[in-house]
């Protein structure tokens, strides 16, 4: 199946729906150092990247006529600025809202399927009314902004198309499916809620929910504090272990009766993500790539890092810094130190053989844009089952109706 990979960064994405079976047959991305990733692990044959055919330059300029055939899957997350927790919130305002041209490259490709991803910014109420707006465009890419009108005037035009239902079945249309996600429930040992935005072409009428929660906080803590099963795999003694959470007894029976509605695995952890991988101040780190130790770590109000034994705060990249130490572990006696970029890249679940180009400031910003791989993955994964779930119901009945006519 083919696919076009939108606003790429270093490629967390793209690397998850690559392994859910799509060739990319454009990947887009228009930061130089991003890209030098890229190609730095296409010079090393990395699999999945080494055939990309990646394209450094805005989306916009991009010529999208020239890509030939049916295009199954349009993926991307356009830059989240203009509605992260962090940014200026300026959404329709803030020049880097990338949401209008995805929707004109929708409109150009008709894929049979996207796969958008944002920040959780996007959801706030006072963004409500433009987060609406951009599903509405995505919903029906073919209705066009006029000149004569502002956003809001074309929002309120696609209100009355969705009303009226005319639009399903004739042209270009989407059924579109926002989920906000905690990706720690997919497995990442992150703690990183995204919003998607997931569309399949309504000719296709194809039926999709988004993929159900695997793992869960609420068995980390049985794991840890009933069963004490994750004190044992990690080896780690009593005495090293930190102190249980108040109410300990009130917090079981609450996180038993949790359990009983839930079939999930635990939440991993960084001390899960890292397992295996040596301490970066050790002599044995040097033989992993991009794992050097970073001085200066330290914690103060509102600068705590993340706690070794939970998953990890959400990887940022903001214009100065990351504020709420989000690029700090700290271990159960209270050390703080900076996460390498080899752990990192683990916390974001790319695999140990993909290697980033740029300085340990330049890296960490390019893994705090990255979609988790693994989320990635599981996101495209469930998409891929449903096209191809609707190709072999199309190939049944074709063989039906050539029996029919024999």
């Amino acid at each position: 199946m083919k696919a076009v990979e939108l606003f790429a960064g270093a490629g967390g994405l793209a690397l998850g729906v690559g392994l859910a079976g799509f060739k990319p047959v454009a990947v887009v991305e228009w930061d130089k150092w991003a890209c030098d990733t890229i190609r730095q692990n296409q010079a090393r044959a990395y699999p999945l990247v080494s055939d990309w055919p990646l394209h450094e330059g805005d989306v916009r300029t991009f010529d999208w006529k020239s890509i030939s055939g049916e295009v199954d899957l349009v993926a991307g997350g356009p830059p989240c600025q203009p509605f992260s927790m962090g940014g200026k919130h300026r959404a329709h305002d803030d020049t880097r809202d990338m949401f209008p041209a995805t929707v004109e490259i929708v409109r150009t490709l008709c894929p049979r399927a996207f796969i958008i991803e944002n920040v959780k910014g996007l959801t706030r109420s006072n963004f409500a009314n433009y987060f609406q707006y951009i599903q509405f465009q995505l919903e029906f890419p073919e209705v066009k902004c006029r000149r004569t009108e502002g956003w809001f005037e074309h929002f309120l035009r696609l209100q009355a198309e969705h009303t009226s239902g005319r639009l399903h079945g004739k042209g270009l249309a989407y059924n579109v499916v926002p989920t906000l996600v905690n990706a720690a429930n997919y497995g990442v040992p992150q703690k990183r809620e995204r919003v998607f935005l997931i569309g399949f072409r309504s000719d296709l009428g194809v039926t999709w929910s988004f993929p159900a929660q695997t793992h869960s906080e609420a068995a980390l803590f049985r794991d840890q504090w009933v069963t004490g099963e994750y004190w044992e795999r990690h080896k780690i003694a009593r005495k090293q272990r930190p102190q249980p959470p108040e109410n300990l007894d009130s917090k079981v029976k609450n996180m038993r009766q949790r359990l009983l509605f839930e079939c999930t695995r635990p939440w991993r952890t960084i001390r899960d993500a890292l397992e295996g991988l040596p301490d970066p101040r050790s002599p044995a780190a040097r033989a992993y790539r991009d794992h050097s130790f970073q001085e200066g770590a330290r914690t103060y109000q509102g600068h705590t890092g993340s706690p070794i034994d939970l998953p990890s705060k959400t990887l940022k990249a903001g214009d100065h810094g990351v504020p709420g130490g989000e690029n700090m572990l700290v271990n159960t006696n209270g050390e703080p130190r900076y996460l390498s970029i080899r752990e990192a890249a683990r916390v974001q679940t790319f695999p140990d053989g993909y290697v980033f180009h740029g300085s340990w400031s330049e890296t960490m910003r390019q893994l705090g844009n990255a979609v988790p791989v693994a989320l990635g993955n599981v996101v495209a994964r469930s998409v891929a089952e449903s096209l191809l779930t609707k190709d072999m119901a199309d190939l049944g009945q074709h063989r039906v109706e050539i029996r029919g006519v024999a």
